[in-house]
């Protein structure tokens, strides 16, 4: 059977869990933008970590995944955190809280605003629940205004409604 996205957003007991950074990571490039380089350590993070940071994103304010990591890495004292798997729970909490809400459910999850977490550079997340498109009503509901960028949208001078954290 299936697992929901509810049971997805489970503690895994083995996150988080502290590597040093390899050339062959899938998440080297993204992780050595952020100063990490071959040998360094860094983070793998589990979605617990990851759940007060986007539910902290006031209106008015966005965060990019890459922020997210920053705080992360800070938090265990290394020097970056996995950006792949980072995004991984990123989407796995956005879609637990359309779930939970579609269940009726009242809880802190539910409270999230998931929509305010953009990719990084500013983009939206096509793999949330609506794809893009519900990522782009709820924005501009907020007042944000998006472009599109080819097949992709970005919220408009994005850096400057960046949630500092």
């Amino acid at each position: 059977m299936k697992k929901t996205w509810l049971e997805k957003l489970e503690d895994k007991k083995t996150f988080p869990k502290v590597l040093k950074l390899e050339e062959n990571f899938p998440c080297y490039n993204a992780v050595h933008k952020m100063g990490a380089n071959a040998g360094d350590p860094v983070v793998l993070v589990n979605a617990s970590e990851i759940i007060p940071i986007m539910a902290n994103v006031p209106r008015g304010k966005i965060i990019t995944i890459l922020e997210i990591c920053k705080k992360i890495a800070k938090k265990h004292r290394v020097k970056g955190c996995c950006s792949l798997t980072t995004g991984i729970f990123i989407m796995t909490i956005a879609n637990a809280v359309e779930e939970a809400i579609a269940r009726g459910e009242k809880s802190m999850l539910t409270k999230i605003p998931y929509w305010r977490t953009l990719k990084s550079d500013g983009f939206l997340n096509k793999k949330y629940s609506g794809g893009q498109e519900a990522q782009k009503k709820l924005l501009e509901k907020e007042g944000f205004k998006i472009i599109a960028r080819g097949k992709k949208y970005q919220v408009s001078g994005y850096k400057d409604f960046i949630h500092s954290i």
